[in-house]
C-alpha cells in the first residue's frame, strides 16, 4: 500500500473508517483489477499496540489522543448549559480500531423498520452471517462461522460478571440465556423476562487481538497493489462535471501531518466516489461540495449544486452514564493494568505467547438488554408512559436500555489506586434528534455547527433516572461491593438515605431498596444532565429515506440529484438501532459492497 501517486482510480473512498474498509476490501477481493483508493485523515493502525491490544481501548479517549476526533457540540440548556463532546474514530479502520469491542446486535425488526428496499432483515441476515466467525456456541442459525470478523468472549473471565448475573437472576428476577444477540431472543420471552448473559467481544479467541475492519478487510490484502490507502489525507469536497462525481479534492491532514504542505490535490474516480467519512464527516463533505440546504450553504459562501435539506439532519446516538463503585481488595479488575502497574509486564508476556490474560479483555463481561416489568414501569416517571405505549409496549423485542458491569473504572489518574467496578447504562431509542452542519467561525474559518439534541425530549431522561436506581440496587448486592465513589454519583441532599459512602460489604439480597425522596430524584436528574454522554454510536446525518422525507440517499446508497456518488457509513441509518453500532457499520459495508458490485457487473460470491 505504497504512496505511489496515480491521479486516477476506478473508485475513491472519502474516508477510511469501518464501512469503507469493508466495502473496499470486499470489492478488491471480488475483482483484484479494480483500482481502489481510500483517503483517510487519520493514520495507519497496522499492528499498533493501542489498536490491536484490546485492553488499551481507553487510551484512545485521552484528551491528547489523535486516533479520534473530538466533535464539540453546542451548549445545551437540557445538559445544564454543558458543551457535549462526541469522539469518533480518526484512523484507518475508524471506530472499529478504537471502540470498546462490545458485540451486540439489534433486533431484526430494527432493519425492517427502516422501510428501505433490499435492507429488510431477511435480506441482511445472510450478510450478518457472512461477516463474522462466532467463536463461542456452534449451530446458532443467525450467527456466522467463517467470516473475517472474530467474535469471542476474549482472553479471560472476570468474577464481577458472575456476581452481576447472579444478582440479576435472583434479586432482579430475570432469566439467563447464552445468546441474546440472535436477533429475536426477546420475542421468545414475555416482556418481563429479560436476559442476562456473558458479553461477547470483537476479539480473536486464538490471538487475543482486537478484530477490526482495517486488519480483517484491508491490511490482509497488502499483496494487491490496486488497493491503496493514503493516510493523513483530509477530503475537502467532491469534484463534479455536470452533476456527475468524477473525483475528490483533498489536503494533508493538519493533525496527522502537522508539517506537511496544506495545498490541495485532486484525484479522479472513473467509476464511483463513495463518501464514507462517518456521521460527522460525510454530511460536511457533501455540504462543502454544494449538496445541502440553501441557507446553510449560503451562510458559508458555497454555491448550491443540489438542494437536499436533509443533509446533516437526523443526528442520533444513545445516551450513556457510567457510575463508579468501590470493589473489594483483591477483586480482579482492569484498574492495575490501566495504571501501568507491575501486572502489565506479566499480562503482556502471557498475551504474546497465548493470546490470553487481561490484555485480551475490555472489562465488560455481562449485560442485560433491559425492558421494565409492570412494577418497574409504575415506578418510573409518568413522562415515559406515552413513549412506552407508542414505541415499546407492542414490540417485545425492543430493549429500552442496556445495563452492564465494568470490571474497573476508566477515571485513571483521578481516583486513588485500588480496585473499582462501574455500572454502565445507556438508552437505545432516545427520541431526541440533533444535527451536524458546516459553519463559518468569527475568524472566517470553517467550523462545525453540531447540536446533539441529548435529553431535549422529556421522556429521554426517565430510563436513565431509573437505570441509576436499578443498577445501584444490583451493585449493592454484589459480593465485591464496597460502596460508591461519591464523586461519580448524584449530589444527594445532606442526611439523605440515598447518600453515597464506603461500605464494608454488600447488603443482603432481600434487603429493602433505597427509598428516594423528591429531592433525591431531582439530584439524580441533575446528575444525568451534568454527565450523560455519547455512547459513541452517532448515526443518521445522511439518512436513507425518500427525498420528500428529508432523505439524502436512496436504498442503493445513491445521493439524490447527482450521479456516480454514494454514501456508505453509519450516517445513512434512518432510524436508531438498539445495539452497539459496530455490528451495523460492518453490515452496511457488506450490503454496500454487494450493491456496488452489482452496479459494476462484478460477481460478488
Amino acid at each position: 500500500m505504497s504512496h505511489s501517486i496515480p491521479s486516477e482510480f476506478d473508485i475513491v473512498f472519502a474516508g477510511g473508517g469501518t464501512t469503507a474498509c469493508v466495502v473496499a476490501g470486499r470489492l478488491a477481493a471480488y475483482d483484484p483489477s479494480l483500482r481502489i483508493l481510500i483517503l483517510e485523515a487519520g493514520q495507519h493502525t497496522l499492528d499498533k499496540p493501542i489498536h490491536v491490544q484490546p485492553s488499551q481501548y481507553p487510551f484512545n479517549q485521552l484528551p491528547t489522543s489523535t486516533t479520534v476526533t473530538f466533535n464539540i457540540g453546542n451548549p445545551s440548556p437540557r445538559l445544564n448549559g454543558r458543551v457535549p463532546i462526541v469522539p469518533c474514530g480518526r484512523c484507518v479502520g475508524g471506530g472499529s480500531c478504537v471502540n470498546f469491542m462490545v458485540y451486540t446486535r439489534p433486533p431484526a425488526s430494527d432493519y425492517d423498520d427502516w422501510g428501505a428496499d433490499g435492507w429488510e432483515s431477511e435480506s441482511l441476515i445472510p450478510l450478518m452471517k457472512k461477516l463474522e466467525t462466532y467463536e463461542e456456541q456452534l449451530d446458532c442459525p443467525t450467527h456466522g462461522y467463517d467470516g473475517p470478523i472474530k467474535v469471542s468472549s476474549g482472553g479471560c473471565k472476570m468474577g464481577i460478571s458472575d456476581e452481576f448475573i447472579q444478582v440479576g437472576t435472583t434479586y432482579h428476577k430475570r432469566q439467563y440465556a447464552d445468546d441474546t444477540d440472535d436477533l429475536e431472543t426477546c420475542n421468545t420471552y414475555s416482556a418481563i423476562a429479560n436476559v442476562w448473559l456473558m458479553y461477547k467481544r470483537y476479539i480473536d479467541r486464538t490471538t487475543g487481538r482486537r478484530s477490526d475492519a482495517a486488519h480483517q478487510y484491508i491490511y490482509n490484502q497488502a499483496h494487491n497493489p490496486n488497493l491503496q490507502v493514503w493516510d493523513g489525507k483530509c477530503v475537502k469536497r467532491i469534484i463534479f462535471e455536470d452533476k456527475r462525481a468524477v473525483g475528490v479534492e483533498f489536503t494533508s491532514d493538519p493533525v496527522s501531518c502537522p508539517d506537511a504542505d496544506q495545498s490541495s490535490s485532486i484525484v479522479r474516480a472513473s467509476k464511483l466516489v463513495v463518501v464514507s467519512a462517518g456521521t460527522f464527516g460525510s454530511p460536511t463533505i457533501l455540504e462543502r461540495s454544494g449538496i445541502g440546504a440553501e441557507a446553510i450553504l449560503t451562510r458559508c459562501g458555497i454555491e448550491q449544486l443540489v438542494n437536499l435539506p436533509g443533509v446533516g439532519e437526523n443526528y442520533q446516538d444513545h445516551n450513556l452514564v457510567i457510575a463508579p463503585y468501590l470493589a473489594a481488595d483483591g477483586t480482579v479488575t482492569m484498574d492495575a493494568l490501566w495504571r501501568g502497574e507491575s501486572i502489565l509486564e506479566e499480562s503482556l508476556a502471557q498475551w504474546s505467547s497465548s493470546g490470553k490474560s487481561l490484555i485480551a479483555q475490555n472489562g465488560l463481561d455481562s449485560k442485560i438488554k433491559w425492558r421494565p416489568d409492570d412494577e418497574e414501569l409504575k415506578a418510573m416517571d409518568s413522562t415515559f408512559q406515552p413513549r412506552w405505549k407508542e414505541f415499546f409496549q407492542d414490540r417485545p423485542d425492543k430493549a429500552v436500555a442496556i445495563f452492564t458491569a465494568f470490571a474497573g473504572c476508566s477515571l485513571m489518574g483521578i481516583l486513588p489506586p485500588r480496585s473499582y467496578m462501574s455500572a454502565g447504562y445507556y438508552t437505545l431509542y432516545p427520541v431526541s434528534i440533533g444535527s451536524v452542519h458546516i459553519t463559518v467561525t468569527e475568524d472566517g474559518k470553517e467550523g462545525m455547527d453540531f447540536t446533539t439534541g441529548f435529553l431535549d425530549e422529556p421522556s429521554d431522561i426517565v430510563p436513565l433516572d431509573f437505570g441509576y436506581k436499578k443498577t445501584r440496587e444490583i451493585f449493592r448486592r454484589m459480593a465485591s461491593y464496597r460502596g460508591e465513589v461519591a464523586a461519580g454519583h448524584p449530589d444527594f441532599p445532606e442526611g439523605s438515605a440515598a447518600a453515597c459512602r464506603e461500605a464494608s460489604g454488600p447488603v443482603d439480597l432481600n434487603a429493602p431498596d433505597i427509598v428516594y425522596t423528591a429531592e433525591d430524584d431531582e439530584a439524580i436528574s441533575q446528575f444525568h444532565r451534568d454527565i450523560a454522554q455519547t455512547s459513541w454510536h452517532s448515526l443518521g446525518t445522511c439518512a436513507m429515506k425518500s427525498e420528500a422525507d428529508q432523505g439524502v440517499v436512496d436504498p442503493r446508497l445513491n445521493v439524490y440529484g447527482v450521479s456516480n456518488l454514494k454514501v456508505a457509513d453509519m450516517s445513512i441509518v434512518p432510524l436508531n438501532v438498539g445495539t452497539n453500532t459496530f455490528s451495523t457499520a460492518l453490515l452496511i459495508g457488506e450490503r454496500a459492497a454487494m450493491i456496488i458490485a452489482e452496479d459494476l457487473g462484478i460477481n460478488c460470491i
